[in-house]
């Protein structure tokens, strides 16, 4: 039985014409960004626990009741979202 013959593959090369621009990526971000976004996760974090911990002691903070709940989470989410942006 004959055997077939295998075809040579072509060596790809780029044409440099025919290149697509590529966006450049844009830089890190800062260590100012970065501290304020582990500031707002510490700081929410914080906060849930002085308000879990010393509730009755601090009286502004009994008077909120489960808003506390909503600020403190609050506090933590914003740290959660700049996290999207982070480079």
């Amino acid at each position: 039985m004959p055997k077939s013959k295998v075809r040579k593959k072509t060596d790809y090369t780029l044409d440099p014409t025919n290149r697509t621009p590529v966006k450049v990526k844009a830089a890190p971000s800062s260590t100012l960004y970065l501290s304020v976004m582990f500031g707002f996760m510490l700081l929410g974090l914080v906060y849930l626990i002085v308000y879990y911990l010393a509730q009755d002691s601090i009286g502004w903070m009994a008077d909120l009741g489960a808003w506390n709940l909503l600020i403190g989470f609050g506090f933590w989410i914003i740290g959660l979202v700049m996290t999207m942006k982070w480079r």
